[in-house]
């Protein structure tokens, strides 16, 4: 195993480990604040998600012997950013968590929901997702309507640096928020040593609550996009180069490490797409069969970056809170788009594409449950009542 290591995989690893955490991890704090967290929860939340994947890609890698990487949840916590507070605060949203996970096992292990998660028309999914991340992708507008001088250097850097390198766009739009920061805002007296006293690892264990709201609100959403999303794309990222993973065994394995992350305030892990690209293709290694390698340092990577993470959160807190929003937003203008493109390029599926994308986009909840939720029945209703029409018809 040793002799596969490489320096050209070492540094792909580290790169990789880098884009994952510094492209999303606003959006997972906005994720965790956003059904309840305090500061801390969401700190501990955090640092729980990276050391979990980084251990998950370390075992899943070594022992498949392929570039199997790992990421959070982020469309996950996009949704948890549009969910709100449910009965019960963060405690119930902390049980939902562990009845996803639960239900990532159970889909790994169990192939008829497998299939059935995989049964839902992707044009739903992706509107359902499109509805979800619609909120955030206007984070940045409304960052330059709060304050053009501290929103537009964000916007401008990503937009700059986009062009040249899409892969270091949100590097660069993080990095101009840092900026904004040090220079732009009146930081407190004594902030600066909050930030140094919260470089200990955040370890905050959240006792869970099981309801009802938060089992139709956050889990059952949470879980499907999470499959749909990123589970299933990232097998089909492993496929594309070549590679044959058992799936139901990964779902499985990511679903035990979701279980894990989730009484520290984590919601979920997964199989990885993007970065997982970056692992499998050949930048990693010319040798497939030596690019685990480049998985398998990402995985150090973000355990040593998640014991950071109540420094990274106490920084950002003293930023307004639509600067780091806006961070969030920018770094998932690709995941809308490519989601928004996939919703409707079907045209008979379209209409009910469009009727998933408005019900979840318009973030109103019905008795309690989240419009995510509502947004993926009235689409399967309208589908479903297309498809009976046009049978009649024939």
């Amino acid at each position: 195993m040793f002799r596969d290591f490489s320096g050209q995989s070492f540094f792909m690893g580290v790169l990789t480990a880098f884009v994952g955490f510094v492209s999303s991890f606003a959006v997972v704090l906005q994720g965790l604040k956003g059904v309840g967290a305090t500061d801390i929860e969401a700190a501990s939340g955090l640092m729980a998600l990276s050391i979990a994947m980084g251990l998950c890609a370390i075992v899943l890698s070594a022992v498949t012997r392929m570039p199997v990487s790992i990421a959070w949840s982020t469309p996950g916590a996009a949704l948890l950013a549009t969910t709100g507070v449910v009965e019960g605060g963060f405690n119930a949203a902390v049980g939902a968590f562990l009845i996803c996970a639960a239900l990532i096992v159970v889909a790994g292990l169990f192939k008829p929901l497998g299939r059935a998660v995989s049964a839902i028309p992707a044009s739903l999914a992706n509107a359902m997702l499109a509805g979800v991340l619609l909120s955030l992708c206007l984070a940045p507008v409304k960052a330059v309507g709060f304050n053009p001088m501290l929103g537009l250097p964000i916007v401008v850097a990503w937009i700059v640096v986009g062009a040249f390198k899409r892969l270091w766009a949100v590097p660069a739009a993080l990095g101009a928020f840092v900026l904004v920061l040090l220079f732009g805002i009146d930081v407190p007296e004594g902030a600066w040593s909050n930030v140094v006293a919260s470089a200990l690892p955040p370890v905050e264990i959240v006792t869970p609550v099981f309801n009802l709201q938060a089992v139709v609100s956050i889990a059952l959403p949470l879980f499907l996009v999470t499959m749909a999303s990123q589970n299933i794309p990232g097998i089909a990222v492993l496929r594309v180069n070549h590679y044959e993973p058992a799936a139901g065994s990964l779902f499985a394995v990511t679903g035990l490490f979701s279980i894990l992350s989730a009484p520290f305030g984590g919601h979920a892990v997964n199989l990885a797409a993007i970065t997982a690209a970056m692992c499998a293709g050949e930048d990693s290694h010319p040798d497939p069969k030596r690019r685990y390698w480049a998985a398998i340092i990402s995985g150090f990577g973000y355990v040593v970056i998640g014991l950071l993470a109540g420094a990274v959160t106490a920084f950002v807190a003293l930023a307004p809170p639509i600067l780091i929003q806006a961070v969030a937003g920018l770094a998932l203008v690709g995941a809308f788009s490519g989601s928004a493109l996939s919703a409707f390029k079907e045209p008979k599926d379209r209409e009910a594409a469009a009727i998933t994308f408005l019900v979840t986009a318009s973030g109103i909840a019905f008795g309690g449950v989240s419009g995510a939720f509502w947004g993926l029945l009235a689409g399967g209703l309208m589908l479903g009542l297309s498809h009976f029409v046009q049978t009649l018809k024939n």
